[in-house]
């Protein structure tokens, strides 16, 4: 339901951008967000976005680097990276979370259990 793409090689202090579209039932989704991962260890959070585009959240590591955005016809979202270090280097998920009656247009998320669908990984590699 969720297809990332845009990883790659790049040196370090350079640029990347992902994209993450979601087919299928989409009206369904709400909040989305990228998450990483090193093998062997826990799924990370990197960033969020509320359904309404207008609140993110960061991780710490990725802030003033990273910005997390939204298609208008709000399937797609795209993470937008810069100034990136060899300890981004890692494989990417996107998230999106499946809409409950309790959620808010505003609202976004920082925790893989708050999440419904992944993606497949895309892979970033920051090497020179």
């Amino acid at each position: 339901q969720l297809q990332a793409s845009g990883g790659g090689l790049v040196q370090p202090g350079g640029s990347l951008s992902l994209s993450c579209v979601a087919a299928g039932r989409t009206v369904d989704i709400y909040a989305m967000g990228w998450f990483r991962q090193i093998p062997g260890k826990e799924r990370e959070f990197v960033a969020a976005i509320s359904w309404r585009g207008d609140r993110k959240g960061y991780a710490d590591s990725v802030k003033g680097r990273f910005t997390i955005s939204r298609s208008t016809s709000k399937n797609t979202v795209f993470l937008q990276m810069i100034s990136l270090k060899p300890e981004d280097t890692v494989v990417y998920y996107c998230a999106a979370r499946r809409r409950l009656s309790s959620d808010s247009v505003h609202d976004y998320y920082r925790g893989t259990n708050d999440y419904d669908y992944w993606g497949q990984g895309t892979e970033v590699t920051v090497s020179s």
